[in-house]
């Protein structure tokens, strides 16, 4: 009867709490989208001069007299505003992030939070600094190669909606190069691996950043080896602050201490012995009522032999007997693993 009235008191909480996340996780995206809506209404008037100074690297190394172009009809205006809202994502990353964070901080344990939120901080960072070193160190090098390869008699004219998606696919690749130590970290941290094996994996790892950096980046050896280079730097930084991290955490740990045992688990007991041994006292259990069993057989029969008619138990008998061999199941259920039943006489 408990039973049943408790089971829909305890759906019903589970949906309330379901129903509250649910909430909570639509409030949270409406102020991320909010958010980026306004940092776009502040941006959009300055669309145009926006452009030019993404456009800026490219500019300085054209020839002179040339000029971009567009090529569609509704590209002078489209291609700006593309540019702003995802600018304004982009600016919006560190709301967004705290957003996020403040839905899935209340499920993480203490040790999680403490990795997780400069995680976040530093993750955040590094983006935004892939994004200026491809923006002041890799796109001068790579225009001033590609617009001086330039076969005679070929006038240099880039479309604007060409060079955005060219700018954005060479932002996202720095930036998420950039993030190299976070992603060694967080191997180490999950314990994945270690900062010893990530340290032998060295010559695959170079080779491997260059594959990265050829697919994607243009096919030229510069902006190829511009992104290798920064990737394979911020990985020998990633194993020397995932080693700080496992020392960090080793001195914790020994600070702390470790937690004692259970008292019903004594140390050095495996799981299989305590299974073992519960086994072995619903064994004895049964060998009990087995035993209660056959004591009220003899009974009957002993009963039998005295009288010439086989008379049965009378009902005081009855609960003597068993009331015996509930007592005896109860004695080996509270007993050593390996019990020693009594030999009857």
């Amino acid at each position: 009867m408990n039973h049943n009235s408790e089971s829909p008191q305890a759906g019903n909480e589970a949906e309330g709490t379901l129903l509250s996340h649910l909430v909570e996780l639509r409030t949270r995206l409406l102020r991320s989208v909010l958010a980026i809506l306004l940092v776009f209404l502040v941006l959009f008037p300055f669309a145009n001069p926006i452009y030019t100074f993404l456009a800026g690297p490219l500019m300085v190394h054209l020839p002179e007299g040339s000029s971009m172009i567009a090529i569609e009809v509704a590209a002078p205006f489209l291609i700006p505003f593309k540019l702003v809202l995802m600018l304004a994502i982009v600016i919006s990353v560190p709301f967004l992030l705290y957003q996020a964070w403040a839905f899935i901080a209340p499920g993480l344990y203490r040790h999680e939070k403490r990795l997780a939120m400069p995680l976040l901080i530093s993750s955040t960072i590094l983006f935004y600094l892939g994004m200026a070193f491809a923006y002041f160190v890799v796109f001068p090098l790579i225009f001033a190669f590609f617009t001086a390869s330039a076969p005679e008699g070929v006038a240099v004219m880039t479309d604007i909606s060409r060079y955005l998606d060219f700018v954005i696919l060479l932002f996202l690749a720095f930036g998420i190069a950039f993030e190299v130590p976070i992603a060694t970290i967080l191997l180490v941290a999950m314990g994945l691996t270690t900062p010893q094996q990530l340290a032998a994996k060295r010559p695959y790892v170079i080779v491997g950043v260059f594959v990265v950096g050829m697919i994607l980046t243009p096919p030229d050896i510069i902006s190829q080896t511009l992104l290798a280079l920064p990737m394979w730097l911020l990985f020998e930084i990633g194993i020397v602050l995932s080693k700080i991290l496992v020392k960090k955490k080793a001195a914790r740990e020994a600070a702390e201490g470790e937690d004692p045992p259970p008292a019903d688990d004594p140390p050095g007991r495996p799981a299989a012995a305590q299974e073992a041994s519960d086994l072995s006292a619903r064994a004895a259990a049964a060998a009990a009522k087995a035993r209660a069993k056959a004591a009220t057989a003899a009974a009957r029969a002993r009963q039998g032999r005295g009288n010439e008619t086989d008379q049965p138990l009378s009902a005081s008998e009855m609960d003597e007997a068993l009331d015996q061999a509930e007592a005896e199941e109860r004695r080996l259920r509270g007993g050593s693993d390996n019990p020693k039943p009594k030999q009857d006489n």
